[in-house]
Formats: C-alpha cells, structure tokens, sequence
C-alpha cells in the first residue's frame, strides 16, 4: 500500500489509502464513489463497453477507470484480481445478475474475507419487488414520502430524484460502508451492505412519524406545515418574477420576520392556527410581490427571519455565502461543489485522474 499520489503529493483526505472497486452503474451508485474518491479514496471504476449511458465529469470525478466486459472471462478474472486487493466493492445492479456473472458477494468474500461487498438498489435485496425495475419516484411513493409532497387536489410532485437516490440511496450506503469498515477493525472480517431506498427513505422519514401520533405535524398536503401549507414555511414571488424563502417556525423568527417586513396586525397573532392559513399566505403574497428579491435580500438576508433567495443552480457558486466558505470549486472549466463534508486536519479534495493499470499495480505493490 502507497500513501502517494501520482504527482508525488500525499493523498488528500481521511480515507486516504482506501481502496475501492466501482462496478459502474446510475444515480446513487456512481455519487457514492464520488464521495469517497472526495475523501482520499483509491477508486477504481470498472465500466463496461460504451459507459453507463450517463457521463458526467463531476460525479465520475477523482477515479481511475478502465473498461471490462465482466461477462468474459478474462473480465471477470481481472474484477475478482481488483477485488482480492481491495477494501471496497460497490455495484448497483439487479438483485441476481453479478452472481450470475460470478462476481457476487459470496464468490469475492470468500477470495478476500475483509471486503466490504457494498449493494445499491432501490427496493433491495429480498422481497417481491426485488428484482423489479424502478426508480426514485416509485421508491420515495412506497415509503410514504412522495404522498406528502405537492399542492392539495393536484397530484403528488417528485422533488427531483433527492430523496430516493441520493438522500435514502448514496448517503445510506456511504454510511453502511463506514459502519462495517469500522466493524472490521474488530472482528477482522468483511460483510455485505444492503443499501435499499425504500429502507433509507423509510428512515429518514421517522421524524415525521414519530410526531405524527402527537398532532404536532401533519402530513396532509392541506395542513402540512414542512409542505407549504403554512404561511411562514413556503416560498413567495417577488416584484421581479423570482423567489424567495421564507422559515420562521419559531415565534420569535417569526416575530422578526413580521416586524422587518411591517406586517399588518393581523398577521401577528395565533401563527399556528390553521383555520386561516391560507387567507394569511394571500397577504404575504400581496406584500412580497412589491419588492424584488435583491430589495428583500439586502433587508432580510442574514437576520433571524430565516430567509433565503431561491436561487437556480448556476447562481449558487456566486453567492456571497458560497464563496465565503469556498464551496465551489473549478475543474476543467466546469463549475462543482467542493468535497463535503470538512475536516480540519485531513481536508478531502478532489483526487487527480489516475491510470487504472498504476493503481492496480500499487495495490499489488
């Protein structure tokens, strides 16, 4: 094991020196990678011929790559060669298909007892639905999240794929993978991860089950305070056709809100009654519609009114805030979120490209 890069510098990260075999897939699967890759990881990815049918420079960012076709021979026994000298395996295929090809868990665990065999699906590895295709919007409808989103009498809205993929997908794998590697350092073996997004939609959707029951929040799209419903969590339309933000649940956030904007009385009293809810929205509808968001940024912007401008995704990176905190970093002419999340004494950074061939080799060194 090296704790060199290619130029000579030492890895960036606190998992430098992880090694870690990508079998290429979509979504979930490949931002996975990237997270660690982020964090120091040695990443190899192993796509098959033509890609994934969904290159993207910065999710595929900080791995070596080479092409294999895992169902020949020669393929496959250059995967199990990788998976011998690894810490690492993630694959995001159908329940099934790499024990078909003789890559699954049971075939590289028992060549390399400390792997971690990390699996990414969407309805998991047992069920009846297991081996059915599908994908974020029908993962979040199951677990019940879906059904809470969108506008009362009007069909439920996906928030883009998030909550699935990445949300319940990548971040739940991320974690199971730390979680056993951390088990390993006891027990000295490896396992399988199991990462389902119906399970993590499943949890992160706890909180709202565990207040439901006390009448403190609602799911009902009509009565949904996190939804829309309510007229101090939701988003307004400004003088120049963008929009803004708006989070005060707590009185005194509201209170400051109100005040800063002088609102009518009206709007100052009982700010958890339902019953008028919407006739309360309709105002502040009225009132936001006469400034633009720069004139409502520069009043609210930074104060307890817990504002926020809706910005498209182009104008994050330029946010004063942003890049204050160096979020956004520039590679190769494109514009992308820096590692996340920060350590103060091993920082992650976005690895350089690496040859397939060398770190194969390195491993083997």
């Amino acid at each position: 094991m090296t704790n060199q890069r290619p130029d000579g510098s030492p890895p960036a990260g606190p998992l430098a020196g992880l090694r870690v075999v990508e079998f290429a897939s979509i979504g979930p699967g490949p931002h996975v990678a990237m997270l660690l890759a982020d964090l120091g990881a040695d990443v190899l990815r192993i796509d098959r011929e033509g890609g994934n049918g969904w290159p993207n420079p910065i999710v595929d960012r900080g791995r070596a790559a080479m092409t294999a076709d895992i169902r020949s021979e020669a393929g496959k026994a250059l995967c199990l060669d990788a998976g011998d000298h690894a810490d690492v395996v993630i694959e995001g295929l159908r329940p099934g298909v790499m024990e078909r090809l003789g890559l699954g868990p049971e075939v590289m665990l028992a060549r390399n007892p400390k792997l971690v065999y990390g699996r990414m699906t969407g309805w998991g590895q047992t069920g009846p639905l297991a081996k059915a295709a599908g994908h974020d919007i029908n993962y979040i409808a199951l677990a019940g999240a879906l059904a809470a989103i969108g506008r009362p009498g009007e069909p439920a809205v996906p928030p883009l794929n998030l909550v699935g993929d990445f949300g319940g997908g990548s971040m739940f794998l991320a974690f199971g993978i730390m979680a056993a590697l951390w088990e390993r350092e006891r027990s000295g073996q490896g396992q399988v991860v199991d990462a389902a997004i119906v399970d993590g939609v499943g949890s992160l959707m706890t909180m709202f089950a565990g207040l439901l029951p006390s009448g403190r929040i609602s799911l009902d799209r009509e009565h949904n305070m996190l939804g829309g419903a309510a007229p101090f969590y939701r988003s307004y339309v400004c003088a120049d056709g963008r929009e803004i933000s708006l989070g005060p649940i707590e009185p005194q956030f509201w209170r400051e809100l109100l005040d800063r904007i002088d609102a009518p009385a009206l709007l100052r009293d009982a700010q958890y009654d339902q019953a008028d809810w919407a006739g309360r929205s309709a105002l502040l509808v009225d009132i936001f519609r006469e400034r633009t968001v720069a004139e409502w940024s520069a009043l609210l912007e930074g104060t307890d009114a817990c504002f926020a401008p809706v910005l498209d995704l182009a104008d994050v990176p330029d946010h004063p805030h942003m890049q204050a905190r160096d979020a956004y970093i520039e590679i190769d002419g494109l514009i992308q979120a820096a590692p996340a999340p920060r350590f103060s004494r091993t920082p992650g950074q976005v690895q350089p490209a690496r040859d397939a061939g060398e770190m194969i080799a390195t491993w083997k060194g």
